[in-house]
């Protein structure tokens, strides 16, 4: 992704490895701050998964790959069997942070059916680092793959509503949603992009940040004004991207996309989801919706320009909050589903 710098242009991923650490742009910063943040062993991963440094279920799968990397490298004198089993929990220990996103589980599970059949902690180090690195290159070319197929379905003069960050953020570079976005700006279709806030995180800042850097005209608003502009006939397509996509064509993505892809169903917009197949639960495995802190609704962050800087603000003293992370869309109101294999009706999904 371009990311602009100390007023240079340059090229960025989301998260990479350097030696034993795992780096990755921190989005806890951002919009305010571009910085790098480096975790250096797997509670420090963990913690960054957690707590949202990373984000998006491509991105998170790819840095639980590059942690399980990370073990390897780091204990690679224990032995063999020793450290499988370190291995194991690691990934255990990762898949604990973000359970409803089915990404990390099928890149991690492909990470460890490397070490089965070697019997050298230093040649399964050396496995575990290479197909980590093979996994986070396939997303990009899948991220990629998205942008190019999708951005048929966009028409010149378009007027798209993105919901949360779907953008290279969330992934390891392009993004799903956005490389949709970014493919039809680059043709020149003269596309206009709303932005949803995406509450509790505002991860809609990230998208405009995201856009910002691309120079893709955008602008920012509240989730609740969606309804609003579908009904005025000012939204052409919804873009969305996906954190699970169950067989039967159901999506689950960031709260709020129920709402949308309904208001979007009874206004006749088409109601499009980009995902890469990693995403794709084929197991039909049980959900299990997120709850995350209440502090992340009570609590609002922003920037004070008369300091120079962030603030964390509590918006009343006695208030309570509950915070479901995610929400299901039932296929029917999910018009086409974009993957790097092709563009799909929900319910003809396949990996």
């Amino acid at each position: 992704m371009k990311v602009k710098v100390g007023g240079e242009v340059k090229e960025y991923q989301t998260v990479w490895m350097e030696e034993d650490v795992v780096c990755m742009i921190d989005q806890t910063t951002l919009p305010f701050e571009f910085s790098i943040h480096r975790a250096r062993n797997v509670e420090e991963v963990a913690e960054a998964i957690m707590t949202m440094k990373v984000r998006g279920a491509p991105a998170i799968g790819v840095t639980a790959c590059y942690g399980l990397a990370q073990a390897a490298i780091q204990n690679c004198s224990l032995p063999p069997d020793e450290l499988k089993a370190l291995l194991s929990k690691v990934a255990a220990r990762f898949l604990a942070t973000r359970p409803t996103a089915v990404d990390m589980k099928n890149m991690v599970t492909r990470v460890l059916e490397t070490c089965e059949g070697l019997y050298s902690s230093k040649l399964i180090a050396q496995a575990v680092l290479h197909e980590a690195r093979r996994i986070a290159q396939e997303n990009v070319e899948a991220c990629r793959k998205i942008g190019e197929l999708g951005s048929s379905l966009i028409s010149e003069g378009a007027r798209i509503l993105v919901h949360c960050n779907p953008g290279a953020l969330g992934t390891v570079d392009y993004g799903t949603a956005l490389s949709i976005v970014r493919f039809a700006h680059t043709q020149g279709k003269n596309i206009f992009v709303y932005v949803t806030e995406t509450r509790p995180w505002l991860q809609g800042r990230l998208t405009s940040w995201e856009l910002t850097q691309e120079g893709v005209p955008h602008c920012l608003i509240v989730d609740a004004a969606a309804g609003y502009y579908l009904q005025r006939g000012e939204i052409d397509v919804v873009l969305v991207g996906a954190d699970r996509i169950l067989p039967n064509g159901d999506v689950i993505n960031k709260i709020g996309t129920y709402m949308l892809a309904v208001a979007a169903h009874e206004n006749g917009v088409p109601f499009i989801v980009a995902a890469p197949t990693t995403t794709l639960d084929s197991s039909s495995s049980s959900l299990k919706v997120e709850e995350r802190f209440p502090e992340e609704v009570t609590h609002v962050k922003g920037y004070n320009p008369e300091l120079g800087e962030t603030a964390r603000v509590r918006i009343h003293p006695d208030v309570r909050a509950k915070n479901p992370a995610f929400d299901v869309t039932p296929a029917k109101y999910v018009t086409l589903i974009v993957t790097e294999k092709g563009i799909f009706k929900p319910d003809k999904i396949r990996t």
